[in-house]
């Protein structure tokens, strides 16, 4: 008899496919894994997104630095950039000295003020890179916290239903039990195909985006020292 009902599982195990699981589970149960497969679809597309992105943005990047000290001078670059809509560094640069032009143009006296001014410039530029580099990143972070809960209560959902089954048809046996508790566990399986690439994903892109805004915080904190210099030369020039 025992013989008999396990062949009876096998036979229904193999005969079941993940397709077939999916068909069979409960409302419910269908609507946990198609969000979770639709939370995972826009991971990835997020996760290829990023990594391209930051790898343009880092090429980008050391494209700047080798024209910026390439020995231009500073107003030929400006021009140059000042046509065109930047991002990363140009964009601190561009802003810097869009600052700087207008202070002299309207004839700025006081050197503290006038450095105050370009840093707050750089400072809001920086914290708009910062925010387009690290857009879309919490869902991610969502995505791998909550999915696995998400799938787990699908789980939930799945074996009381089959439990309510069983005591409907009154029986017992493995191969009643087994394609219900499958169900089930395919939620729990699909949450943490979701979860584990978006927090590993999370980390990694995160701190990617810390890296490049260390850079750029660099270039902020240099540029500036550069135009203090220039600054103090400027206002101290006789007239």
């Amino acid at each position: 008899m025992d013989g008999q009902i396990a062949q009876e599982a096998l036979s229904a195990a193999g005969s079941v496919s993940l397709w077939d699981l999916f068909w069979q589970a409960g409302f419910v149960v269908k609507l946990v894994m198609i969000g979770l497969l639709a939370a995972s679809i826009w991971s990835w597309a997020i996760i290829i997104d990023k990594t391209m992105r930051y790898g343009a943005f880092r090429r980008q990047l050391n494209r700047f630095e080798s024209h910026f000290w390439s020995g231009q001078s500073l107003e030929e670059l400006y021009h140059t950039l000042s046509e065109r809509r930047t991002n990363g560094m140009g964009a601190l640069f561009v802003a810097a000295m869009r600052e700087w032009k207008k202070s002299f143009e309207k004839g700025a006296r006081s050197p503290i003020g006038l450095q105050a001014r370009i840093e707050k410039a750089m400072d809001v530029t920086l914290a708009r890179e910062m925010d387009n580099l690290e857009s879309r990143l919490g869902f991610l972070a969502t995505v791998g916290s909550a999915a696995p809960f998400v799938g787990l209560f699908g789980t939930v959902i799945g074996i009381m239903t089959s439990f309510q089954a069983i005591a409907g048809s009154q029986q017992t046996s493995l191969a009643v039990v087994a394609p219900g508790i499958a169900e089930a566990l395919l939620a729990t399986a699909i949450g943490l195909v979701a979860a584990i690439p978006a927090v590993v994903a999370y980390n990694k892109l995160s701190a990617d985006a810390g890296k490049l805004g260390m850079r750029l915080e660099a270039f902020a904190d240099e540029f500036s020292a550069i135009l203090s210099r220039q600054i103090d030369e400027k206002l101290t020039q006789p007239r």
